[in-house]
């Protein structure tokens, strides 16, 4: 199974089936940048515990496999961010630079962690905290014209009660049939 195999299967397929379900292009922009916004917190192994949260506190605001899909998008994410919201709750507090070593990542992995590295730790929730809501808005803006595009393009249940997606074809094969009766 190659890579292409693999993201048709893992995103591109649960991404069209969600899709076709016929959630609306705004509720499933905003649950895109959630889960996204959610799976690059900078704790590993905490996401879908934040997103499962989000999702029970949003209720009907949000769609939940869109959240928890976004969230597997972000994985890869979530590890090249740890650094720059680190960097960002120091500038935000005006702490000490924290130097990143291998020592330092053995004491976290063991257990073992200093003060120090606990308090880095809180620097780089900070940083997260404190860029979450920009991230989260600047997503949504965003998404919305993507996903108003592949709903066009994938859905097979009308937006809205208001708005059928008929075709012209089906119109005048409805009123061919009702002039018969």
């Amino acid at each position: 199974m190659g890579m292409s195999d693999w993201f048709q299967n893992k995103i591109t397929d649960p991404l069209i089936s969600i899709i076709r379900r016929g959630a609306e292009p705004k509720q499933l922009a905003f649950s895109a940048a959630l889960g996204i916004t959610m799976g690059v917190f900078p704790i590993c192994g905490v996401t879908v515990f934040l997103c499962v949260m989000a999702i029970a506190l949003l209720g009907s605001f949000c769609h939940a496999p869109t959240v928890m899909l976004a969230n597997f998008i972000a994985t890869p994410i979530e590890l090249s961010l740890v650094v720059p919201f680190l960097r960002f709750g120091e500038a935000i507090t005006g702490g000490s630079h924290f130097p990143l070593t291998s020592d330092a990542l053995k004491k976290v992995l063991t257990g073992q962690a200093s003060h120090e590295v606990l308090l880095s730790v809180a620097h780089a929730l900070l940083g997260w905290l404190a860029a979450s809501p920009f991230i989260l808005g600047a997503l949504y803006i965003l998404l919305i014209p993507c996903f108003k595009f592949l709903v066009l393009k994938f859905s097979s249940v009308p937006l809205s009660p208001k708005k059928p997606l008929h075709s012209h074809s089906e119109v005048k094969l409805k009123l061919l049939d009702n002039s018969r009766s």
